[in-house]
């Protein structure tokens, strides 16, 4: 593969907050942090105190969730380090999309592995370990029910309810048996383990293993436990909501749109197949769209008695990942990135260091074929990421043997207005705005002149735009970008040594896209 690289806001996909944060713009430094940086994680190991007893929690949950999985020597060695008071987790997390859903997903977990390959480069005298943290209790079904292979959507359709980590995954056997060359890995996943957690713990092991990822679930109760202080104030003080809601106001005085919106109370009651909102009324603790109500006195028993029928929405489950991991640093899409930025006071109201925030990389992967038929339109990579119209013209303009724009001509004839109206102002001032306003009207009828040159060039280039449009429509199936629509089946069928190459390429602290070509 050959590689380039774009400048994100060249690609006109990502929010000025999300470039303003990784430019380190002065204004937004009281909402993190240290910065997005290799020189940042010193600080941040000295910063981060994990206790023992924490630590022995955590090293024995992760025992149990791994084991009945055949694990990597790499593996089996992260999962002693945790032990060590040296060793330190960088996380991602993700839902948990069925063949693993778009693309991104496999990005984010690459990034964590490369950041840990760099820290200990920087700091041998530590551990790091690469955590992929499972949304085993989110219940937005939909979201993870399908994936798109070589342009064809699969559909995972169940009258499962409630934590989409507890569904029973064998319903999956129809796909598994309709897709041509399904890796044998997924076979084994989704048909031999009883719950979606299970099988999703697997596949992350069969792909990843070699590198030492460890996969968490939050759906514990040993870990919940570790969380009851957080729980009890959220639910009875309802302190997030407004820390959280102070730092989004600030953010858009700043002019920027936020991402998350608090609650009184942060909180799923999850139970069996329910999942669903924890609100108080009429002094009354409710299980919203259910009969479900308890007293103040009970709902603390629960608490105390089932912290895990307690599932943290948004807004408390970053504080969750961080007050139950060693962890330096959290990696995140374009939208997570934004909204950690609203949570910094909640992590000082509890006293947890606040992580470094990083983004993923970002990719566009072009297929030997689609490089050829691109080569052919004679435009740049960073040409595919312009809109429609600016893109054709611009390739109507390359291709063209005829002289299209105007710029030259309108540039002298705007110049003469300019002298005209000197002229005009020694005669008599109030004749400029006369000339001003003749001077305004003959640019826009030159602008419209060019426009049509440029309309009939299209109508002569139309074979040629036919060919550019179908590229990007590969690339960018329906406007969207690659990464959130394609499974990354679409070139690991054909090259099971995909994952291994963008382990390769990928530059975790080089905050521009990848783009890569085959062949």
């Amino acid at each position: 593969m050959n590689l380039t690289r774009v400048d994100y806001k060249d690609t006109h996909q990502f929010s000025s907050l999300f470039l303003d944060y990784i430019h380190g713009k002065d204004q937004l430094m009281e909402f993190y942090g240290e910065k997005p940086e290799i020189g940042s994680f010193k600080k941040q190991i000295a910063t981060k105190n994990f206790s023992p007893e924490n630590r022995k929690i955590l090293c024995q949950t992760l025992a149990s969730q791994y084991q009945n999985l055949e694990l990597s020597e790499v593996t089996r060695q992260n999962l002693d380090l945790l032990s060590d008071s040296n060793t330190f987790t960088v996380t991602t997390g993700h839902q948990l999309n069925i063949f693993t859903g778009p693309l991104y997903f496999i990005y984010k977990i690459v990034t964590v592995i490369n950041i840990c390959k760099q820290l200990k480069a920087a700091h041998p005298d530590k551990n790091f370990v690469p955590v992929y943290w499972m949304a085993s209790e989110d219940h937005d079904f939909d979201e993870i029910s399908y994936f798109r292979l070589n342009g064809k959507k699969h559909h995972w359709k169940t009258e499962q309810k409630g934590a989409v980590g507890r569904f029973n995954p064998k319903e999956l056997k129809g796909i598994v048996d309709a897709v041509p060359g399904m890796p044998d890995f997924f076979r084994k996943a989704y048909l031999k383990h009883d719950t979606l957690t299970d099988a999703v713990r697997y596949y992350v092991n069969e792909l990843f293993g070699q590198y030492g990822l460890i996969a968490v679930d939050g759906d514990s109760p040993v870990l919940k436990r570790m969380f009851i202080p957080i729980i009890e104030d959220d639910v009875f003080r309802n302190t997030s909501n407004e820390l959280v809601e102070k730092q989004s106001e600030k953010l858009n005085k700043l002019g920027y749109k936020t991402q998350i919106f608090p609650r009184a109370i942060n909180f799923f009651y999850m139970d069996g197949e329910l999942r669903s909102r924890l609100v108080k009324e009429d002094g009354m603790f409710k299980v919203l769209d259910t009969d479900l109500e308890y007293t103040e006195a009970e709902i603390r028993d629960l608490i105390c008695n089932h912290p895990e029928r307690f599932s943290p929405n948004v807004v408390l489950r970053p504080v969750y990942e961080e007050f139950v991991l060693p962890n330096l640093a959290y990696i995140g899409g374009p939208a997570e990135v934004t909204y950690w930025l609203q949570l910094k006071s909640v992590f000082d109201h509890h006293n947890i260091p606040f992580p470094v925030v990083m983004p993923r990389n970002f990719a566009l992967v072009i297929p030997k074929n689609i490089s050829a038929k691109w080569g052919k339109t004679h435009l740049a990579i960073e040409d595919m990421f312009l809109d429609k119209d600016r893109l054709h013209k611009k390739a109507v303009t390359k291709h063209s043997s005829r002289d299209i724009h105007l710029n030259g001509q309108m540039e002298k004839i705007l110049l003469q207005f300019e002298k005209i109206k000197a002229q005009a102002v020694k005669i008599d001032p109030t004749l400029a705005p006369h000339v001003e306003a003749q001077q305004v009207k003959t640019k826009r009828s030159l602008e419209n002149i060019e426009k049509k040159f440029v309309r009939a060039e299209k109508r002569h280039q139309a074979d040629m735009l036919r060919q550019v449009d179908a590229v990007l429509e590969e690339l960018f199936p329906n406007g969207s970008p690659q990464e959130r629509v394609d499974n990354f089946l679409n070139f690991y069928q054909s090259d099971p040594s995909f994952i291994d190459q963008l382990i390769t390429y990928f530059e975790p602290f080089d905050f521009r896209f990848n783009v890569l070509i085959d062949g």
